[in-house]
């Protein structure tokens, strides 16, 4: 299996109950709510975007854009899907009561052959599994099935969809699923899925005579295979960690979203794994493919390390598209689905959220919880579900089209897991963010140049250090605290009003991962002085928790007690 394959597998299987639909949809939903700011630096008015906030988002889309990694789909019901069904046992447990419906249709386009075998319907989602039939492919190829779709007769798209795959080796072929938030509103309803097209790529690798001691920004021709050039810039995160933040040139003004490129650090032959955390495919201020790739620097030491750049090549496209008409029913799962309405604040004395379904099916159970205001975080980072003595981890989830004050919750069923309207369920919420807006206090930065200069601030409560410098026409900001309980500064801008500049963000930190550094640039900056404000800042109380029980419950006094 190429690195490309093990690597986005690994984070893949990692995330796999956070899969993130699309990023641009998302994103310009969220110019228009004013939760963010525009990429460029400019003298916009727009509000700063949660750095925190949609990282993981990028990360999970540009993922699953370059490579579709996932489940396996075999005609047989008793077909051992343990492995391949990682973060997904609600399938399984669906398949195992015999609830699956049995699809069985066939399209082959030259020589390849794909095949839907089963869906599974329920009140929470649509999972409907295939495989592909390729014949021989060599070890640095890999096919790809995309563009997945459910349409109802009305031409409608449906919402939340993504698709997985993996090479299963046994019978050489690739299985997969589809997964969509559509349910029927019916018992049963006619839908067509289609699929775009289906994609071989090939595994590549350029050298990358990349220096990671020098923290000036590193460009490197291409000119191979549509990437033109490539710009590397290394951060220090921490003492232990080094961020290397990058962007890729097209020689075509449209991104090639499917190449993933990415930095990959060889020693002694062998691939270094990079750490958690990183981020890809967020456009830059021209169009680029950025990342931002983790490495512990004790796992690269200087002069043992070569970098190469990796990325995937499309050797094939079979780009007519391929429809089943498909008949689609949740009925055999209605005797074990039950829907609850709430109404239970999350935090007692607390009206900023308050839950308000919960849908039990027989694949899942899906929480959602409702915000004062549009795009709200809920305070909470980790989430679980205490049911009747079994402890179940969920993953917080937001479609494209879905109601800005509105946060969905969701937990895969085990199989063994029994549940009844009086079945005690008890939510539990760990790791406690809190957002800061309140401080608009500038920091003075003087003497701007080339040299690295820093300042050390109070900021509620917490010590933080503020490290600028130039680089070439470019002003980089640059701040972290040592306290690990300070969570970060999201975004900066220069000025007040309508006459402010924004900070651009590079690095790509996440809601409670315990990194508080960052980094903002201002490109073409004029002028040796500047008043730094933050939109705001968070604060991370790693041991807090809250419980709420949600089940059996008679009155919502009850519950709140």
């Amino acid at each position: 299996m190429s690195k490309i394959e093990e690597t986005l597998k690994h984070k893949l299987n990692d995330d796999a109950g956070v899969p993130y639909p699309d990023f641009e949809n998302m994103w310009s939903r969220m110019e228009q709510a004013g939760y963010t700011a525009p990429t460029t630096t400019d003298h916009s008015e727009a509000i700063a975007p949660r750095r925190h906030k949609n990282w993981r988002k990028i990360t999970i889309t540009a993922s699953l854009s370059a490579l579709l990694v996932a489940v396996p789909v075999y005609a047989a019901i008793h077909y051992n899907w343990d492995n391949l069904l990682h973060g997904r046992s609600g399938i399984q447990t669906a398949l195992n009561q015999d609830l699956g419906q049995l699809l069985e249709q066939s399209v082959t386009r030259d020589g390849v052959k794909l095949t839907l075998h089963t869906a599974i319907v329920d009140e929470n989602r649509t999972v409907i599994l295939y495989s592909l039939e390729v014949g021989k492919r060599a070890d640095n190829e890999f096919w790809n099935v995309k563009g997945i779709s459910l349409k109802n007769a009305t031409g409608k798209n449906s919402e939340g969809e993504y698709n997985f795959q993996q090479w299963d080796p046994k019978n050489q072929r690739y299985n997969g699923y589809f997964e969509s938030d559509w349910t029927p509103q019916q018992d049963t309803e006619n839908m067509r899925l289609t699929v775009g097209h289906v994609e071989l790529d090939s595994i590549q690798e350029l050298d990358l005579p990349l220096d990671t001691q020098s923290p000036k920004i590193q460009t490197f021709t291409l000119n191979r295979d549509g990437l033109q050039d490539m710009k590397v810039q290394v951060f220090e995160q921490g003492k232990d960690k080094l961020m290397l933040s990058s962007a890729i040139t097209f020689d075509s003004s449209i991104p090639k979203r499917w190449d993933n490129p990415q930095i990959i650090a060889y020693k002694g032959g062998e691939p270094v794994m990079s750490q958690p955390g990183g981020a890809f495919g967020k456009p830059g201020d021209n169009g680029e493919y950025t990342a931002q790739q983790y490495f512990t620097r004790e796992h690269i030491p200087e002069g043992q390390i070569t970098y190469k750049l990796q990325y995937a090549k499309t050797e094939k496209s079979i780009d007519e598209p391929i429809n089943f008409d498909l008949q689609l029913s949740k009925k055999r799962m209605e005797s074990g689905t039950i829907k609850s309405a709430l109404n239970i604040p999350l935090e007692k004395g607390n009206p900023n959220f308050t839950m308000e379904q919960m849908v039990v099916t027989p694949t899942q159970i899906r929480l959602t919880i409702r915000g004062k205001k549009k795009f709200a975080d809920i305070p909470y980072q980790k989430y679980f579900l205490s049911v009747n003595g079994k402890t179940l981890e969920g993953n917080k989830w937001s479609p494209p089209s879905s109601t800005p004050d509105l946060t969905t919750i969701r937990f895969e069923r085990p199989s063994d897991l029994v549940i009844t309207k009086d079945t005690p369920i008890t939510f539990t919420g760990k790791y406690k963010v809190t957002i800061h807006s309140d401080d608009k206090t500038p920091q003075r930065l003087t003497d701007i140049s080339e040299q690295k200069q820093t300042l050390t601030t109070q900021i509620g409560g917490y010590p933080v250090k503020w490290t600028y410098y130039k680089q070439g026409a470019d002003l980089f900001v640059e701040t972290e605290s040592e306290d690990a309980r300070f969570g970060g500064i999201n975004q900066t801008h220069i000025g007040l009003g309508k006459e402010r500049i924004l900070g651009r963000p590079i690095s790509a930190n996440f809601t409670g991962d315990g990194i508080n550094k960052a980094v903002d640039v201002y490109k073409n900056f004029k002028g040796t002085e500047a008043s730094i404000y933050m939109f705001f800042y968070t604060t991370d109380e790693p041991e807090a928790e809250i419980t709420v029980p949600i089940q059996p419950l008679t009155t919502q006094s009850e519950a709140s007690k």
